[in-house]
């Protein structure tokens, strides 16, 4: 999870400073502010990266998850439209793995609609959103389908008016509820990703 995260922090750090370190070619956008948002606008997300299971809790007891190595992977589409200049509203599709102690597979699929603000500062945007939704469980023969949350912020660097890179992370909870509330089980996670915001 270091050296993820390390990875992550040095491409959000030395990435724009080569690109502001170039010479503006005149096309009038030199400059960052609020104004570079508007109602109406829109934004299409496309994420790649890592999930880390965190605490599976069962009886209000925390258990081994059994999740080795304890990292998966991550893959997510998401759509926002601004009604203001900061505050913004969408969906969600991802796709997530986990691999197990016993060589399977642990495969999530959350659907949901997403809500979040947006501070603005020059080049640099720091959305942060809670997301509502369904999630598809499947491991083994066994198929589980329930509700997800999660929230996170994201920290992005506009190159330019129609496109911006970042990084995002977020909180997930996973629930498991049966028939049977012995066997209910509370899944959280935490997700780390790298981003390409397409703006429209």
């Amino acid at each position: 999870m270091h050296k993820a995260g390390a990875i992550f922090f040095l491409l959000l750090i030395v990435f724009p400073v080569l690109l502001t370190a170039q010479d503006d070619d005149g096309d009038g956008w030199d400059y960052y502010d609020d104004g570079q948002f508007a109602k109406g606008d829109q934004t299409f997300i496309i994420s790649l990266g890592t999930v880390f299971p965190m605490v599976f809790v069962m009886n209000g007891k925390a258990y081994d998850h059994k999740i080795d190595p304890p990292v998966g992977g991550l893959g997510s589409l998401a759509y926002n439209y601004y009604i203001t200049p900061q505050l913004f509203l969408g969906g969600e599709l991802s796709g997530m793995f986990m691999p197990t102690l016993g060589g399977n597979t642990l495969y999530v699929i959350p659907i949901g609609f997403r809500a979040g603000y947006q501070f603005n500062v020059w080049r640099l945007e720091f959305p942060v959103s809670a997301a509502l939704g369904v999630a598809w469980h499947r491991y083994l023969n066994n198929t589980y389908f329930g509700i997800y949350m999660k929230a996170g912020g994201a920290a992005y660097f506009r190159i330019t008016q129609l496109l911006s890179i970042g990084i995002n992370t977020n909180w997930y909870w996973l629930p498991e509820w049966t028939s049977d509330r012995n066997k209910n089980v509370d899944g959280n996670l935490l997700d780390l990703t790298l981003s390409a915001r397409i703006h429209f």
